[in-house]
């Protein structure tokens, strides 16, 4: 029996508390993994950049309240559970 009809929910939601995985494009210059709860999920604006025509200003899926008092984005997979 295939489950192709049925949708999987995904580990990380909304509340979830996370650790935000540093990528080597990184702007906030944080070297450390950083600790906060995801506060909203953009799943639904995340386009392909090569159908916005350009390579900078990715649309991220993830906002996440760092608690150190941040707010940052992440990317699909920039992401683990904490």
């Amino acid at each position: 029996m295939s489950d192709s009809g049925t949708q999987r929910a995904h580990p990380i939601a909304v509340g979830s508390r996370v650790t935000v995985i540093p990528t080597s494009g990184s702007r906030s210059g944080d070297t450390e993994p950083q600790v906060g709860v995801v506060i909203e999920d953009y799943a639904e604006s995340v386009v392909d950049n090569s159908e916005l025509g350009r390579d900078w200003a990715p649309v991220l899926r993830w906002a996440i309240a760092l608690d150190d008092g941040r707010l940052v984005f992440a990317a699909e997979g920039g992401l683990e559970l904490a």
